[in-house]
């Protein structure tokens, strides 16, 4: 019997990507709290297995992990193959990973800023991936990709003059452009079923960012204070669960009210 909770993934598969970073491991167990069978990828197998066994466990869910690195379309292809061979299928793909890059806008180099943006790339590759997996099986599903702030608005230079480099450039053409890709795909395989939507967060320092920027961020912030990892899971599971049924081509900013300044 079907559960009347439209915000359960009770017998929805995942493949969430970028799952051992920061923001990951919190969105890993959340989909995993949701009911999830949640197949977590990193760019070693070891890694993804170690959070993989570590996630906790509702009903009959069953999680495994496999190796993705976004910057290889080898890698995309088997990897994706082997998440519908250890789940059976995928529902969802949570595109998260990302390979991140420190240099600014005053010494980036071009293939810097190229390599940046064959993120987004890897995003393609493996919602194509879903796209088709789903249509063969005739099956609806979802994908979420990773936005960000920096997506939106332009930076808040205050926050790291004198205490770190500038948020990078390339990041901030990846982010947007993962935005605009989200759009066009949402239009495209609405008529196959498949949703597509953007989760952007806002300010989410990890515990090793500067605690002086983290006061400029914080001063600059409607909420004054930093995004909690947990607080992104409510919007995640409802992106990812029939809660959303009818919203695609939807980015969800979830940053404090950084971008209704």
């Amino acid at each position: 019997m079907e559960s009347s909770d439209p915000f359960t993934l009770r017998g929805k598969r995942v493949l969430l990507t970028g799952a051992s970073g920061y923001l990951g491991q919190a969105m890993a167990r959340g989909l995993a709290h949701a009911g999830a069978s949640v197949v977590v990828s990193s760019r070693t197998l070891a890694t993804a297995q170690s959070i993989a066994d570590e996630l906790p466990v509702v009903g009959q869910a069953v999680h495994g992990a496999v190796q993705i690195d976004h910057l290889d379309a080898t890698s995309i292809d088997t990897g994706f193959l082997a998440a519908v061979e250890a789940a059976g299928t995928i529902d969802v793909l949570v595109a998260n990973g990302h390979e991140p890059l420190a240099a600014d806008w005053k010494n980036v180099s071009a293939e810097q800023f190229n390599r940046q943006l064959e993120n987004a790339t890897g995003y393609f590759l493996l919602a194509r991936c879903l796209r088709n997996h789903l249509v063969e099986r005739q099956a609806s599903g979802s994908v979420v990709m990773l936005g960000s702030m920096y997506g939106l608005v332009g930076s808040y230079p205050d926050a790291y003059e004198n205490v770190d480099v500038a948020s990078p450039v390339a990041y901030h053409a990846l982010k947007g452009g993962v935005l605009q890709m989200v759009r066009h795909l949402a239009v495209y395989w609405a008529e196959d079923r498949i949703r597509v939507n953007a989760l952007s967060p806002g300010p989410f320092p990890s515990p090793n960012v500067s605690s002086e920027m983290v006061e400029k961020l914080t001063a600059k912030s409607p909420m004054r204070r930093m995004g909690k990892p947990d607080e992104l899971i409510g919007p995640l599971v409802f992106l990812a669960s029939d809660a959303s049924s009818y919203v695609t081509g939807h980015n969800l900013v979830v940053d404090g009210g950084w971008t209704a300044w």
